[in-house]
């Protein structure tokens, strides 16, 4: 059901992808703004915006689009962020609230904090969610549902745009935790970074094995093998932006990883079963607190049908 009354006046959406979309399709279902402006790079991408309809009007610039808009939600690769906002910063209207998607904070704040005016609030965001598939054809308004979204609002912001940008994420169905850039950097090194490095190592791994061709590796993928694929067909722009940017908690945790790899690598040569098995028992029992959290769910694949994107 619609909101009787929406959270903001106007929202402007920099990047039509799949989490630019997704936003505009989730805040159209809600009734969450009278209007909703977007802008993307690419002509192409505009007009399929326009087509699709999760935008009320698409313009050629990234300024015009923000000029007079209320809340504005940078959707674009971290590495653009930077131009972006020198761009829009001369338009954006006092009282403002910038925010963006980004899967790094502590980047994100010093490409966007030092260009913006100071009557514009500022409170960066990054919704836990996503798929492999890109492009505005790929978004839809329930990928946030029963998601996380982490706020790292800087100094100046003031609590009422805090307040009011947690109370929006609420409605697109997330729940939102307040946390510090530096925190949440570390905490997504781990759970997503670091994921996403070691599955693009596996699979380019498979790809250059001179023993096995190229048809078998994927004639014989296994399940686990698959989810690696999944993972590694995510945007190559975005994530080549995150591990430059990110690299400080990115190298901490691949150290670990490659400490507790090595751990591993022992007990196989050692045939040290005990190891092994406490190891699996382990990590078996963080699978089930996932799911006992509400994160994934403990069908076949993982949650995930094979023709399923709504992850």
């Amino acid at each position: 059901m619609p909101n009787t009354k929406p959270i903001y006046d106007t929202i402007c959406l920099i990047g039509l992808g799949l989490i630019g979309s997704s936003i505009g399709h989730a805040v159209k279902r809600g009734g969450l703004a009278k209007h909703i402006s977007g802008y993307a790079r690419s002509e192409e991408t505009r007009q399929i915006a326009k087509k699709i309809g999760f935008v009320d009007s698409i313009h050629d610039s990234a300024a015009s689009a923000a000029q007079g808009a209320d809340l504005i939600i940078i959707c674009a690769p971290v590495g653009a962020m930077e131009s972006i906002t020198k761009e829009i910063a001369p338009v954006l209207k006092a009282g403002a609230t910038m925010t963006d998607v980004g899967s790094v904070k502590q980047a994100v704040i010093a490409a966007i904090e030092p260009h913006l005016p100071d009557n514009v609030n500022f409170v960066p965001a990054h919704p836990i969610a996503g798929s492999e598939k890109s492009g505005p054809e790929s978004g839809f308004a329930e990928l946030f549902q029963d998601r996380w979204c982490i706020l790292t609002p800087v100094e100046s912001a003031s609590i009422e745009s805090v307040e009011l940008l947690e109370k929006f994420w609420k409605a697109l169905g997330s729940s939102v935790e307040v946390m510090s850039a530096k925190h949440h950097d570390s905490v997504l090194a781990i759970t997503s970074h670091l994921p996403h490095l070691i599955a693009y190592s596996i699979v380019s791994t498979a790809s250059d094995l001179e023993d096995v061709t190229q048809s078998e590796v994927i004639k014989f993928s296994a399940g686990g093998f698959r989810d690696f694929t999944r993972i590694a067909a995510s945007d190559p722009t975005m994530w080549r932006d995150v591990f430059l940017t990110n690299k400080e908690a990115v190298l901490e945790m691949l150290g670990r990883f490659s400490e507790d790899l090595s751990a591993l690598q022992r007990s196989i040569r050692w045939s040290d079963g005990d190891a092994l098995f406490d190891l699996f028992t382990r990590s078996k029992e963080t699978r089930n607190n996932i799911i006992e959290a509400g994160q994934d769910t403990d069908a076949p694949d993982f949650g995930r049908g094979h023709i399923s994107e709504k992850e």
